[in-house]
């Protein structure tokens, strides 16, 4: 910046360098951003502390980031409403015969979640409370259960609806609905391979296999399981056909979601809502204030020009899209390891935005890889969100479950190569239903 008292290379080093210093003395990730932004303001004449209030407000200030709230009160609703045993009825009707039954339930109610909630987090913290103890009463080891809900919580935010999406295109100004389309098959075929994965350790294992479910039994558990999976078609054919946006589509899921529980179902009552209410308030209060400090370093990376600094020699490497595709991957699946998914996609994403536009990776593959990337993120120490929720709830130490967990990210990690070097993968389905959105 010309004029300005610091280099770009000196203001990258206080940043990053008190940012750190405060991720080692245990400091939260928010309120580490937010900090870390003060010895610049301090030190350049042309800053004040205003600044950094000014930027966060600015970051509040945005109408697309009210479906954040909107989304995980439809899945604390959800949970609550008696929407979670009807599904997982469908799921044991769908997949109850295959080895490792319990197990191939919870990555098949992880793909039904998905397409309610949008939120990993609400994922994990539901499903691990259902499915960690009854598996391991079954005789599946404990180690195997967490890992297995915490990766397939992870379909959440690949998925849609999700959150990390929205935050994507309201910062990137990626279209929202393409991105959904394009998460729906890289998301379902990371579910297979943890299908597979579980499939495979079942047998190796000896892990209890269910019977059979019959015909009457599975269409009965659909039937009754139809108004909640009515929930993404309402939500993403809604944005799609242009009836509403991605924001009255979360506040449209909020509304069905107690019309469902509250008068369909007729499980959930005020005590119910209140609680809903107040988990709701408590995650969207840590999500969003992460939302509007990390804004602020972001500010601060941008007027210093850090990110065009950082790859002046990576776009000398001559890069293809597939290359260029990979690399972003790596630069999202480390800083997922330390950071949560939100702040990573205000900083790194814009940070790494012009080296795809160099490379002509069309902006919703770069938005979906790394979207996924973040999402294993959520389950790879020391920051992962996912295992460490699935750790607490199981009472042990996250490194319990380390060795499980690698071994079922290695399939899934071949899901994201193949979306990189097959485009189509992803933007087939927007291709075929929305392709003017993908100009």
């Amino acid at each position: 910046m010309s004029g300005a008292v610091l280099s770009a290379g000196q203001a990258a080093l206080i940043l990053f360098g008190t940012f750190a210093t405060l991720l080692v003395a245990r400091v939260p990730v928010a309120f580490a951003l937010g900090l870390a932004c003060l010895p610049i303001l301090l030190i350049e004449p042309r800053l004040s502390m205003m600044m950094l209030a000014q930027e966060t407000f600015n970051a509040y200030n945005s109408f697309i980031l009210l479906a954040v709230p909107f989304f995980l009160l439809t899945a604390n609703l959800m949970s609550i409403g008696g929407i979670t045993d009807r599904l997982v009825a469908l799921s044991r009707s769908m997949v109850g015969s295959w080895p490792g039954s319990l197990a191939q339930i919870n990555v098949v109610l992880s793909v039904f979640f998905a397409g309610i909630s949008g939120s990993s987090t609400a994922d994990a913290a539901s499903q691990s409370k259902i499915f960690i103890d009854a598996q391991t009463r079954e005789g599946y080891d404990l180690s195997f259960s967490i890992a297995i809900t915490a990766v397939s919580a992870v379909l959440a935010v690949v998925i849609p609806p999700s959150i990390l999406m929205i935050v994507w295109g309201g910062l990137i100004s990626t279209s929202i609905a393409a991105m959904y389309l394009a998460g729906i098959v890289p998301g379902l075929l990371i579910a297979g391979a943890q299908m597979a994965t579980v499939h495979v350790y079942a047998v190796r294992r000896g892990y209890p296999t269910y019977p059979r479910a019959g015909w009457r039994e599975m269409l009965g558990a659909a039937w009754r399981s139809v108004p909640a999976l009515m929930t993404p078609f309402i939500v993403v054919g809604g944005i799609l056909l242009g009836w509403f946006t991605a924001t009255e589509s979360a506040c449209i899921a909020v509304l069905y979601s107690i019309a469902l529980s509250a008068f369909f179902y007729r499980e959930t009552g005020w005590r119910e809502l209140y609680k809903a209410l107040l988990d709701t308030g408590r995650l969207a209060a840590v999500a969003l204030f992460c939302v509007g400090t990390a804004s602020a370093f972001g500010w601060l990376l941008a007027y210093y020009r850090i990110p065009q600094e950082l790859l002046a020699n990576v776009s000398t490497w001559g890069m293809g899209p597939i290359a260029a595709g990979f690399f972003i991957a790596f630069c999202f699946l480390v800083v997922g390891c330390f950071l949560d998914a939100i702040p990573a996609i205000i900083i790194v994403g814009t940070v790494l935005e012009p080296l795809a536009k160099s490379v002509d990776l069309h902006p919703v593959q770069f938005a979906i890889i790394s979207i996924i990337s973040l999402a294993f993120g959520l389950v790879t120490p020391p920051y992962g969100l996912c295992l460490l929720i699935a750790c607490a709830v199981a009472g042990v130490r996250l490194r319990y479950a380390l060795k499980d967990t690698v071994i079922m990210l290695v399939p899934m990690m071949l899901v994201l190569a193949a979306v990189i070097v097959w485009p189509s993968v992803s933007l087939f389905l927007p291709r075929l239903l929305v392709p003017n959105m993908l100009k």
